[in-house]
């Protein structure tokens, strides 16, 4: 039996007299591949940076690759990678420098910095300011930052906005293969299509939380009326 990468009991997060998550419960075994599903405001990135630590929870418990957060938030360092719609990059910085201060950090060697920009398809633009580069070249730079560490668990949100076709190619092994993975974005059917779970979120409640092929047409459009 998988072990547990994630578990909620009764999370909940508010933004002042807003409930951004409401007493969400889910266990999400290692290895999974989650497709998040909900309209705008539905909780989807306030629960992605739930579990990375980024946010705090005001009720409930969260429990991710063993640590409880937020008091063990410090066990999950480097453990945890997300892509979000900031890059959490410097603009001023480029490429490289951006990717060996954070392997820095990290305690991650040098070589992996040399390797993740190959990989991303910076070779060319690598030494450039991230200030000069197209929002496609900033989400290759931010995908790499990402997997800098080889994280266990993947939160992405929104992970391919701004990229082309040959873009999305090259940063999507990195991203998910023999990760756990928690997908958002505005593409239903293909996030279900990628995933074997599925949680679709209504005002910061679980709709669904099962097996993305028992999904219909009809529960997915619910979430988005």
């Amino acid at each position: 039996m998988a072990e547990t990468a994630i578990e909620l009991v009764a999370a909940t997060r508010n933004y002042g007299d807003r409930v951004a998550l409401d007493n969400l419960s889910l266990n999400v075994p290692e290895g999974s591949r989650v497709a998040v599903l909900g309209a705008n405001g539905a909780g989807k990135t306030t629960l992605l940076r739930l579990l990375c630590g980024l946010l705090r929870p005001h009720g409930g418990e969260v429990e991710v690759l063993g640590s409880k957060l937020p008091s063990e938030a410090w066990a999950i360092r480097g453990k945890v990678g997300l892509l979000a719609h900031e890059p959490m990059l410097y603009r001023a910085l480029t490429v490289r420098e951006n990717l060996t201060h954070q392997a820095r950090l990290l305690n991650v060697e040098a070589s992996r910095v040399n390797d993740l920009i190959g990989r991303v398809g910076m070779e060319r633009r690598c030494d450039e300011p991230l200030r000069n580069l197209s929002r496609g070249m900033v989400q290759r730079a931010a995908a790499a930052r990402a997997v800098l560490a080889d994280p266990a668990l993947m939160l992405l949100d929104e992970p391919y906005a701004n990229l082309d076709p040959g873009g999305a190619a090259l940063i999507s092994p990195l991203l998910e293969d023999g990760r756990t993975v928690l997908i958002s974005g505005h593409e239903p059917r293909m996030l279900l299509e990628r995933s074997n779970i599925a949680l679709g979120l209504r005002d910061g409640r679980a709709a669904f939380f099962k097996p993305s092929t028992e999904v219909s047409d009809s529960e997915v459009e619910g979430l988005y009326r």
